[in-house]
């Protein structure tokens, strides 16, 4: 199904990158992937990569420094009011596509990579989730928009419910979609697949402290848990931190997946610290 494998696309993606710590520690992987498995094109969630909510120009520009050529995100992505002032003029980053019209930003984008062309879609769940439009119903008009332009076509759905992700994954692997990796709740989960000619994983995981809660400092949210009362969350700091991500190798030509491949790795704190 896939053809030539040596003339796959090899596409990076990062589970949610958490604060300092995560940007850290994707670029120290960055900076470390052997030359044989270079990634041609690297995705990555960012919706908490600046103190773990929301997203900040610097930020931005940063991460666009390390190599990663699209930015998805999810229901944070507003979290920093300094996304109002610059996402109309950014070329890598999407927000949801299924928010209301009107929205700033946009939802999906074409991105050339080689010789070939990769369409890239982000979407927010319903279930348990901020009041946003249908998923479904976009789907199956702005996956085969893009499919029409070329036949790799990426997903990124950020939700809540397992079952949610599991059914959109099946809607779009029936309308042609090449890769659905699930964002949001910071766990990687260990079901990675082909279905139906697509790679499928339900949350890719997140970059960012390994000592915390998802990726925030255990004693607030310990607080928050106990007394009810909403203490602000605070990035864990401390400690080594972690690399979730997933590599999925599509055939350009034909936009099906031959493989797919779960990351975690372990950035020790010495580590860390040499790399910035």
């Amino acid at each position: 199904m896939s053809g030539d494998d040596s003339k796959n696309l090899k596409t990076l993606f990062f589970g949610d990158i958490v604060g300092k710590p995560g940007r850290n520690a994707v670029k120290y992987f960055m900076e470390n992937i052997p030359s044989e498995e270079t990634p041609d094109f690297v995705i990555a969630n960012v919706e908490n990569a600046s103190h773990g909510f929301g997203l900040t120009e610097k930020n931005y520009n940063e991460l666009s420094s390390y190599g990663i050529d699209c930015m998805t995100s999810g229901n944070h992505i507003w979290d920093k009011r300094d996304i109002f002032n610059y996402i109309e003029n950014t070329d890598k980053l999407l927000r949801p596509i299924n928010y209301p019209d009107g929205v700033p930003g946009v939802g999906s984008r074409i991105f050339e990579c080689k010789e070939y062309k990769i369409g890239v879609v982000n979407f927010l769940g319903r279930v348990f989730m901020n009041l946003v439009d249908d998923p479904f119903k976009i789907a199956e008009k702005e996956i085969k928009k893009l499919k029409e332009i070329t036949p790799v076509v990426i997903v990124d759905f950020h939700a809540e419910a397992t079952a949610e992700k599991i059914c959109f994954a099946k809607y779009c692997a029936e309308l042609g979609a090449s890769a659905f990796l699930g964002t949001h709740t910071h766990v990687q989960t260990a079901d990675e697949k082909i279905l139906n000619g697509m790679g499928y994983i339900t949350d890719a995981g997140f970059c960012g402290t390994i000592d915390s809660v998802i990726g925030m400092e255990y004693k607030t949210s310990l607080s928050r848990f106990l007394t009810g009362i909403p203490e602000r969350y605070d990035v864990a700091e401390e400690g080594n931190a972690q690399i979730n991500a997933v590599q999925v190798e599509i055939n350009p030509k034909t936009g099906y997946a031959s493989a797919i491949k779960r990351i975690f790795c372990i950035i020790d704190k010495l580590e860390k610290e040499e790399s910035q």
